[in-house]
């Protein structure tokens, strides 16, 4: 029998079931961008508690349709790895249709957050969607669907600054450089997750960047992109005037950053949880916490 995965909870009752389904504990490194996102956006428009939480709400609602979808769409395909042949859909802890109304629920629940965060929140909201579940097809077809899973994660600080703000960035490119940063994060840890799946990937004909360039190729891929979202970090830290602080979040994520790669290696990936999930966790969390206090300190003219 399969061993229980990582980043899941032991138990059965139905909210485990649930929380394990969409891997619950991702939220806690996903979120703090999407709050990045709402803070940077504070220094264009007033921020609310009762926008913050609309925010969470989408964010939570959304991934959880998009992880959702995925679990559907990949239920054969998780079935036959020994990795994830304990999720919930392969071991019947939960039916197909339970499933579909799940995401359901999720994804009406995310429009009406996005409804309540403004006009252009609410028309970009199906796009997003429409974009996360699109995902999910891409490994059938594609090597780069870590990309367009980075593309699906950096819509969250994106609409977390839209849903503060009311509108684009002044000046543009500031909104395009935070979507790359996370889109670069991302793609570069969804690639060194990919690393276990090289062999079941080849045996399916599955496009995963480390099957498809070998595993060393897509290690080298992964700390390009993760070079690559430094650089676009401070390139928002320096159109939105942050100071100092924000800069000193920026050189602990990447402190952290190259710590998580000397984690995970071709050959030994022992590690692999501590450093897709512990080690992003710290991240997120750390740089959400110096955006805030950077832009703290910008309201106190200090």
């Amino acid at each position: 029998m399969s061993a229980r995965e990582g980043q899941t909870f032991e138990g059965s009752s139905r909210w485990i079931t649930y929380a394990n389904f969409v891997k619950l504990p991702h939220t806690l490194f996903l979120l703090p961008f999407a709050m990045v996102g709402a803070t940077l956006g504070s220094y264009a428009a007033p921020v609310t508690g009762a926008k913050i939480g609309w925010v969470v709400l989408a964010f939570t609602s959304a991934r959880f349709a998009a992880m959702g979808f995925n679990r559907i769409v990949d239920r054969e395909f998780d079935a036959q790895n020994p990795r994830t042949a304990r999720r919930e859909l392969p071991r019947g802890a939960m039916t197909i249709g339970e499933a579909r109304l799940a995401v359901a629920i999720a994804a009406a629940v995310f429009e009406l957050a996005a409804s309540r965060l403004g006009p252009l929140c609410f028309v970009l909201s199906p796009l997003a969607l429409g974009w996360v579940f699109f995902y999910s097809y891409t490994k059938r077809f594609t090597r780069w669907s870590h990309l367009v899973l980075g593309v699906g994660l950096a819509i969250a600080p994106v609409g977390g600054y839209l849903a503060i703000a009311g509108r684009w960035s002044e000046p543009w490119w500031m909104l395009a450089a935070l979507a790359a940063a996370v889109a670069a994060w991302s793609s570069g840890f969804d690639i060194l997750y990919a690393l276990q799946d090289v062999a079941f990937d080849r045996a399916h004909a599955l496009h995963s960047l480390p099957a498809s360039v070998g595993e060393w190729n897509a290690v080298r891929i992964a700390r390009l992109l993760h070079v690559t979202t430094m650089v676009a970090l401070l390139a928002v830290g320096a159109a939105v005037g942050a100071g100092w602080l924000y800069t000193a979040g920026v050189v602990t994520a990447g402190g952290l950053l190259w710590y998580e790669h000397s984690l995970v290696r071709p050959g030994d990936l022992s590690r692999i949880d501590a450093a897709f999930f512990t080690m992003n966790g710290i991240i997120s969390i750390l740089f959400f916490v110096f955006v805030v206090a950077s832009r703290v300190a910008a309201a106190f003219g200090r």
